[in-house]
């Protein structure tokens, strides 16, 4: 099966999700503090881009208290790492003139 335009995700597609997915793919597990750091987000609109993809099913969140503060870890689930493939490739197959 080839990947297309139509394996486009419009979940991942926005560029600030599509972001967070690449992060999240290449590691295990990253705080909540690297990603909005790396993306150079505020925390609600993080936290709002966050929620589509769990809402989807493509990210877990897990809170770990450390003294008095909570700090959130977040992780691609098993069908976000699908999705996040399959949305990759069709972004190669469209630069590649597929």
């Amino acid at each position: 099966m080839t990947a297309s335009a139509d394996d486009l995700d419009p979940v991942i597609h926005p560029a600030h999700r599509l972001r967070i997915c690449a992060m999240l793919h290449a590691a295990q597990e990253v705080e909540f503090a690297a990603v909005q750091a790396h993306l150079g987000i505020s925390a609600s609109v993080l936290s709002k881009q966050l929620a589509y993809l769990s809402e989807a099913g493509y990210i877990a969140q897990r809170r770990v208290r450390t003294g008095s503060r909570y700090r959130v870890w977040l992780r691609m689930t098993r069908s976000g790492r699908e999705a996040y493939r399959r949305h990759h490739a069709a972004l190669v197959a469209i630069v590649d003139g597929g």
